[in-house]
């Protein structure tokens, strides 16, 4: 037996039951209370009738309820009103300060053991979701809903992250947009040092040269510790020159070029190529953060993230190698990846942060207008019958897996809730 076990039970089926207590009191539960996950008692503002008499107030949930003296909680004043103590095994009877009983309600053999049986078989299961087996017993309806809420929360995480952001730099959307935008065209492998690059080389700083390609590509590779070497192309040694004078303008110092990673990519997704790429639309784009947040369409947005790179880079991947030439566009895909990672994320959090709705209506509905993500977890859970329609449901279903399934977390899952019910 475990507590978030009987935290479930406490909370979906006891309401409305009427048992008896330790004492032989009746208690009848009316509302389990609001689940508490920060510390103090587990469930706040519970109502309970014990005898006929009505009490308002928090219960506290163990297994044993010896427990309550192996936490500390006789020493706790935030303990001594607990209105009720709700164990599986009664094996130490609990005190208040004052010397009288803590009523206790003992849940062993009060619940159907099947329930509890079915729990431990999520608990044990080796599939590659806990419920593989039984999910397709729960019907469209009620996976919908509860894809529509994993994905506010799964958006409500990146905000979180922002939002702690913008709270360490004095609320500074711009500085913050831009640092997220420059981290998401390192995709996953290079992420940390396009972060890294961002810290390192401000957006003030930065924006000075707006109006120059060749300054803004001189700061970015510079800064990126790209143009530390010898070259035979008159591009990079332009870079260089500018470079060289920027850096002694504003006390730059260049990351170690070892950040980088070019093993194993598509020459298309070289460091080189994006930071080309988020050059170009820095230069081109005034304004981008307050264009995005006014943009209706989704496709107003694209057209905006949608860029070349300057004529170099349309016969190179990397300094002084040529190759074929070809435009340098970013794919589809990785668009609607920093669309969905950054862009949206941070409309959400603009819309909470100024108060205006619609701007988080507009994140959303920016997630149902683009394709569903192709990834492990989608063609997985496509394979037992989900399909994810729009970057909505893929987003919804990457928090399932990572977040739930991944951590046995059934108790607290929409899914795992409705299969356990129905036992």
């Amino acid at each position: 037996m475990n507590e978030d076990f009987l935290y479930y039970l406490w909370k979906y089926h006891l309401p409305g039951k009427t048992l008896t207590g330790s004492g032989n009191e009746e208690i009848t539960i009316h509302h389990p209370g609001q689940q508490n996950y920060d510390s103090g008692p587990d469930f706040f503002n519970g109502k309970i009738k014990i005898d006929g008499t009505l009490w308002a107030g928090n219960i506290e949930i163990h297994t044993k309820s010896s427990d309550w003296y192996r936490h500390g909680h006789q020493e706790d004043p935030n303990y001594d009103n607990i209105i009720l103590h709700v164990v599986y095994e009664d094996d130490r009877p609990v005190f208040r300060k004052n010397g009288q009983p803590v009523p206790t309600l003992v849940l062993k053999d009060k619940f159907d053991k099947h329930l509890f049986e079915r729990y431990q078989g999520f608990l044990l299961s080796k599939q590659w979701i806990p419920c593989g087996e039984s999910i397709s017993q729960v019907g469209h309806f009620e996976i919908m809903s509860w894809l529509h809420r994993l994905a506010i929360e799964r958006l409500e995480r990146k905000a979180g992250e922002i939002e702690h952001m913008l709270h360490e730099n004095k609320s500074d959307f711009r500085e913050i947009f831009y640092r997220k935008l420059l981290r998401s065209y390192g995709f996953k492998t290079n992420a940390e040092a396009f972060e890294q690059l961002a810290f390192s080389l401000p957006f003030t700083i930065l924006s000075k040269h707006k109006d120059n390609l060749l300054q803004i590509e001189a700061l970015l590779f510079g800064q990126a510790g790209m143009l530390r070497q010898k070259f035979d192309d008159d591009y990079p040694r332009q870079l260089q020159s500018e470079y060289r004078f920027l850096a002694q303008k504003y006390q730059l110092k260049p990351m170690q070029p070892e950040a980088w990673r070019f093993m194993r990519m598509h020459p298309p997704n070289f460091p080189t190529i994006r930071l080309a790429q988020f050059a170009r639309l820095f230069h081109r784009s005034t304004a981008l953060l307050q264009k995005i947040l006014e943009a209706e369409r989704l496709s107003d947005v694209i057209s905006l993230l949608q860029t070349e790179t300057s004529d170099y880079w349309k016969t190179h991947f990397r300094f002084d190698k040529l190759a074929t030439a070809r435009p340098k566009k970013m794919g589809k895909a990785s668009l609607h990846l920093i669309l969905i990672n950054t862009i949206i994320p941070f409309v959400f959090v603009y819309g909470k942060e100024t108060n205006r709705r619609q701007l988080r209506e507009k994140s959303l509905e920016w997630l149902v207008a683009l394709p569903s993500e192709k990834n492990h977890i989608t063609r997985n859970f496509s394979l037992l019958g989900i399909k994810p329609e729009n970057a909505l449901q893929s987003q919804a279903l990457i928090r399932l897996k990572t977040y739930y399934c991944q951590n046995k977390r059934c108790l607290r899952c929409g899914v795992g809730h409705h299969l356990l019910k129905s036992v």
